[in-house]
């Protein structure tokens, strides 16, 4: 199994200590966000947890207590932006946020930390010009601390997202120009010995050197745990190229607040959901209900039996 932490909420950031406390006993139980009353429970002992990606914004919350796991192969997607509070009002500010990400990879290695600059948007204040500048300064700080950098295109969602976009101002650049600006991003990359790929996007960049990601990366885990694995695609949307993973997260409990999420498309629920949060409950700003249906979801390792890869360096 390989299990993200989280693509519906910053568990490092916010919740890392309910995320410890679900170490130690070895299980989780997670509310089906379509059927609110169905609950699984999963197990998530290293026997059967092949890799743990972890998605954030802010990791520094988590790292003091980064031996309890141990016994985990793990990497981390760090998201690194550097927009104004109008568009993300309760993330820290850049340096800190750079400073956690230098610490962090220098306590786990360089491949195993992920700089996503995602997603891009534009407006009168966000120029394709303005984000090559900000893209330059964070790639030239965060080069010799990563392998890849990770980027996309926002998505509209009209039932998420939409209404925020359009009070910012939000506009999109016609192909021509977003071809432009991409191979922008890739000399920048290419200067600061960084690999880049694309989340999710259609549009082929090849020719630019840019690849399409695997955000849940087989290859990536397969590098880091040594081992062969026998696992499918997830297919979470379009384009989307990641592995089958098992999500922890609950959806509406993030508190930056970032007005392109899609994870909270109930913001007025969100300050409700997150004095839930309970870090001793089994399930993430919620409790266990007499009225919810609860089955252990079965799960296995991926990994194939006696087949181990070796890997140059």
């Amino acid at each position: 199994m390989i299990l993200s932490v989280s693509r519906r909420t910053d568990i490092p950031a916010f919740y890392s200590e309910w995320f410890y406390q679900r170490v130690r006993e070895g299980f989780v139980c997670v509310r089906n966000p379509m059927n609110a009353r169905q609950v699984s429970r999963v197990s998530i002992s290293p026997k059967v947890v092949d890799c743990i990606v972890f998605w954030t914004k802010n990791a520094a919350p988590m790292m003091d207590r980064l031996d309890e796991l141990k016994e985990y192969d793990y990497y981390v997607q760090f998201t690194i932006n550097d927009y104004g509070v109008e568009v993300e009002p309760y993330v820290p500010e850049l340096l800190r946020r750079l400073e956690t990400f230098m610490r962090l990879s220098e306590r786990i290695g360089r491949e195993r930390i992920i700089w996503r600059y995602d997603p891009i948007l534009f407006s009168d204040k966000y120029t394709p010009e303005s984000h090559l500048k900000s893209f330059e300064k964070i790639a030239s700080a965060l080069g010799r601390y990563t392998e890849k950098c990770v980027f996309s295109f926002v998505d509209i969602y009209p039932s998420k997202n939409s209404g925020n976009l359009k009070r910012l101002g939000f506009w999109q650049l016609y192909p021509e120009e977003l071809d432009s600006f991409a191979g922008e991003l890739a000399r920048i990359g290419k200067s600061s010995g960084l690999a880049l790929a694309t989340c999710a996007e259609a549009v082929d960049l090849a020719r630019h050197g840019i690849e399409h990601n695997s955000c849940i990366d087989k290859a990536l885990i397969e590098r880091i745990t040594g081992a062969s694995l026998d696992v499918g695609g997830d297919g979470q949307r379009g384009h989307c190229r990641c592995a089958k993973c098992d999500d922890i997260g609950s959806y509406d409990t993030c508190p930056h607040g970032c007005i392109y999420c899609y994870a909270n498309f109930r913001p007025d629920i969100v300050s409700d959901r997150v004095k839930a949060y309970d870090v001793n409950s089994p399930i993430l700003c919620s409790s266990i209900k007499e009225t919810d249906k609860i089955t252990e979801r079965p799960v296995k390792s991926y990994k194939r039996e006696y087949e181990q890869l070796t890997f140059p360096g």
